[in-house]
């Protein structure tokens, strides 16, 4: 019998002759750094930059001029911008010293909720203790606690204790709602921290607290300083925690600006420069801590 040697299937070279067509998307993203993209987003800083530059024309004009037109005038009319609204602004005690209270509450609030935040965070993720998932799950389930629903019986407690419509009472309520975000962000960025790097410590005799003091924190410094510009805007432009937990005397200064609305209605100079300056302090803490913020944000999200 005579047998045919059976064939090899021949191999078929494809070529493409051109590149794969490019998605919608992908051509979005390489126009990112296009000079007439950077234009148009530069345009749009400036539109949603007009309303502060309106607060700070008005702030700088008097009653009279705010009345007749409108504060867009003022570029014509240069001569128009005066600091005597802010000289008046001084002489309000009742302006100064809520925005003094603005200033106790934000600062302890703020700096509370990293201290005591980094803390747990650094346990929840570093120290072997019972319950220690349960305590995270619980973590995550204060998350979608809604602050209204706790207003009543934080107001009866505060009044059993004595601290209702004062400071503390304010200060205490920012930090019992700002830690539980605070240990979740503060966890994720903890768990991407090399584990050797605190073996190495613990092996050279650190304790947990010098671990965490010289090894964890230096580390985390872009995430907790966005956790601090996070709590601090949330803590300075509060209203609503405000107006329920704190007194006249003890009352910041998004309140007392209120306040100055309901009697003087039409005293526009006043509200202005008091806004315009409710608003600068926050703007000047961004831009401080702008670098570290921006890092904070993305870390973890690629390696």
């Amino acid at each position: 019998m005579t047998t045919t040697p059976q064939q090899s299937p021949s191999v078929v070279e494809v070529t493409v002759s051109g590149a794969p067509r490019r998605g919608l998307a992908s051509r979005l993203v390489s126009r990112l750094g296009s000079g007439t993209l950077q234009a148009a987003l530069a345009l749009v800083a400036l539109f949603w930059m007009v309303p502060v530059v309106g607060l700070l024309l008005v702030s700088l004009r008097s009653e009279a001029d705010n009345t007749n037109s409108g504060w867009w005038t003022v570029l014509l009319k240069p001569t128009e911008l005066t600091l005597d609204n802010y000289r008046t602004l001084v002489g309000n005690d009742v302006l100064v010293q809520s925005f003094l209270n603005t200033v106790y509450i934000s600062v302890p609030a703020t700096l509370l909720v990293v201290g005591i935040g980094a803390l747990a965070a650094y346990a929840l993720v570093w120290m072997d203790f019972p319950g220690r998932d349960w305590i995270m799950v619980a973590v995550v389930g204060l998350l979608v606690l809604p602050i209204q629903a706790a207003l009543i019986p934080i107001s009866q407690l505060y009044g059993a204790l004595g601290i209702f419509g004062s400071i503390t009472g304010a200060i205490l309520f920012h930090v019992a709602f700002g830690l539980p975000f605070a240990v979740f962000l503060l966890r994720n960025f903890f768990v991407n921290i090399p584990r050797d790097l605190l073996e190495a410590a613990r092996m050279d005799g650190a304790s947990e607290w010098r671990i965490f003091r010289r090894v964890v924190l230096p580390v985390a410094r872009p995430a907790l300083a966005s956790l601090a510009v996070f709590q601090f805007l949330w803590v300075w432009n509060d209203m609503l925690v405000a107006l329920v937990f704190t007194s006249p005397d003890s009352a910041p200064l998004t309140v007392a600006l209120r306040s100055q609305l309901r009697q003087f209605g039409t005293n526009i100079d006043v509200l202005a420069s008091g806004a315009f300056l409710s608003m600068l302090v926050p703007l000047l803490v961004f831009f401080a801590f702008q670098r570290h913020f921006v890092q904070g944000v993305f870390a973890g999200s690629g390696k």
